[in-house]
């Protein structure tokens, strides 16, 4: 079990706004062929968000700032590392608006239970029966922190990658047996043409696209090669457009035997880390998928800095 209580628990920060409505957003139409949207990819801003000193442009708020100016973001995953949890969401209801509609997911430094009760409460179905909503939860035991939705013509699983049989807590991400087969019936059911699959570790650590730094290669998902390599059979042949991770800091996109895998980096800001602060955001146009990432440089400004195809 992780330690307790974690390291940021004294950051949660007090009540200095009124309590704002759950976001609302109009849903985009599942009838349409021609639908499309667009969503927003963060990770790893942990510690680096709320009220006080990192409400600033040079942390995760600026990141919030660059998306909010793009005016064409329908909702956010983050994909793990999120906590606390109240200061992440204060940030995105101030610059992203209160109706804003986010997905945090568990990462390894969400994992102390102090982090993880505001994650397992957190309200991921604000819509009820109206698109996006969740349509599968996840496996016992991990049935608040793994689930899936629909939206449009994409179908999107959300992966707690430290859960097993036991706890939702494991303290080194795989793909065990559970987390499995749940993921496999789940995929066999939908008939949504894009198919996004998010976790916190990576299957394949990659190299940070400008500096080329690596980290976590060797303890991520690959640190159980056999059961990484099965799910990443169960992603290709189920026709899994994009397997959507973090975890190393370091931006990197790849195609590996047919499904892609994006690393969106983190989002903590400029100058807190050795790879460039980086949001991404995914355009899903009829049967067309692009990919664009942002990276921030030593003041906070986020530019467009590579963009590509997903299909290619």
């Amino acid at each position: 079990m992780a330690p307790t209580p974690s390291p940021y628990a004294s950051r949660t920060p007090t009540a200095t706004t009124s309590p704002t409505p759950e976001p609302t957003l109009t849903p985009i139409p599942t009838t349409i062929p021609g639908a499309s949207f667009s969503f927003a990819v963060s990770s790893d801003m942990t510690g680096h968000a709320g009220p006080g000193e990192f409400d600033t442009p040079r942390y995760f708020r600026g990141a919030c700032e660059a998306i909010a100016a793009l005016d064409n973001s329908h909702f956010m995953i983050s994909v793990g590392d999120v906590s606390p949890l109240a200061d992440t969401k204060w940030t995105i209801e101030q610059y992203l608006g209160p109706d804003y509609l986010w997905y945090p997911m568990v990462g390894n430094h969400d994992l102390w239970p102090d982090l993880m009760e505001p994650l397992r409460n957190y309200n991921y179905d604000p819509n009820g029966n109206t698109p996006p909503n969740i349509i599968n939860s996840g496996p016992p035991d991990c049935e608040e922190t793994t689930f899936s939705f629909d939206y449009g013509r994409a179908h999107f699983v959300i992966l707690n990658v430290y859960c097993d049989t036991e706890s939702d807590t494991r303290t080194d991400g795989a793909i065990v047996d559970a987390l499995y087969y749940w993921l496999e019936a789940d995929l066999d059911a939908t008939d949504r043409e894009h198919i996004f699959v998010f976790g916190h570790e990576p299957a394949f650590p990659q190299r940070d696209v400008d500096n080329y730094i690596l980290r976590h290669d060797g303890d991520s998902l690959d640190q159980y090669p056999i059961t990484r390599d099965r799910f990443w059979s169960l992603l290709g042949d189920m026709g899994v457009t994009a397997y959507i991770t973090s975890h190393t800091h370091a931006f990197s996109a790849v195609n590996i035997d047919g499904v892609w895998q994006l690393d969106s980096g983190h989002a903590m800001g400029a100058r807190t880390q050795a790879m460039l602060s980086t949001f991404m955001m995914i355009h899903i146009d009829g049967s067309a998928v692009t990919y664009e990432a942002y990276r921030a440089d030593n003041d906070g400004v986020y530019t467009l800095r590579y963009s590509g195809v997903l299909g290619e």
